[in-house]
């Protein structure tokens, strides 16, 4: 089965998970679903003696389901955090220019508008403020306020194509602004049921892995297929680490 039939076939569970038993990866998740789909095909092979002690075969064929699932919600994740910062780049790369759009048209109107008072203190009102928004929503203002009176503009040689091309950038800096900010519920709700996947997996793999280690106790050879290597080898470095506090 695909990864996104095991996410579908397992999100409802996934979701009715309480938040305050959700559970963040303790190492990485691709290092996890390995580890997950290495122990369903070990604990296969000990299913007769996993039955004995409540570890059905239908727990085992859940396990590369539940391991899906939480493929599917990573890389769900991931893509929703990549294009934020995939924006966030294209901002930082597209603002200076923006502003300094905006800064030229201000300065063109005020001297083409000179001698009308209204125009001139509708130019004052756009101009106040200077964030982000404010730069975005400016060029839009000021591309409808030149449009509407073009005389003043052509009288000192203005390309009113200047005009269009701020309604452009205007609209499409803010959806990259937007994506840059990114929608924090969407983000949340994303790692919220990454993590929740996580937790869904965990609670199985924990299951089959203290059987594992129950039943084999004495048998080197079947006992490490339900050992973590990740934390084992994690263990071994804390160990091996010189201890960094002064010899007395």
């Amino acid at each position: 089965m695909a990864n996104i039939d095991d996410y579908n076939a397992e999100i409802e569970t996934i979701r009715a998970i309480p938040d305050d038993k959700t559970l963040e990866p303790a190492m990485p998740v691709d290092t996890y679903l390995q580890e997950s789909e290495n122990l369903a095909k070990w604990s296969l092979m000990d299913a007769e003696a996993l039955a004995t002690i409540s570890i059905t075969l239908a727990m085992l064929n859940k396990l590369p389901v539940r391991a899906g699932a939480l493929r599917e919600a990573q890389s769900i994740w991931v893509k929703d955090h990549n294009s934020q910062q995939d924006a966030q780049r294209e901002w930082a790369e597209a603002a200076p220019e923006a502003f300094a759009m905006r800064d030229q048209l201000l300065h063109d109107f005020r001297y083409a508008y000179r001698n009308d008072a209204a125009i001139l203190a509708r130019v004052a009102e756009i101009a106040e403020g200077d964030t982000n928004a404010d730069m975005i929503q400016d060029l839009n203002d000021l591309s409808l306020l030149g449009k509407s009176n073009t005389a003043p503009l052509e009288a000192i040689n203005f390309s009113l194509e200047k005009l269009e091309a701020a309604a452009t950038a205007s609209d499409e800096l803010a959806n990259i602004l937007a994506l840059a900010n990114g929608d924090k519920s969407l983000q949340n709700e994303s790692k919220v049921i990454r993590d929740k996947a996580y937790t869904h997996l965990k609670e199985l793999v924990d299951e089959i892995r203290a059987a594992g280690k129950y039943l084999f106790w004495k048998n080197e050879k079947r006992y490490k297929g339900y050992v973590s290597q990740w934390w084992s080898d994690a263990n071994r470095d804390r160990q091996d680490k010189p201890d960094d506090k002064p010899v007395d």
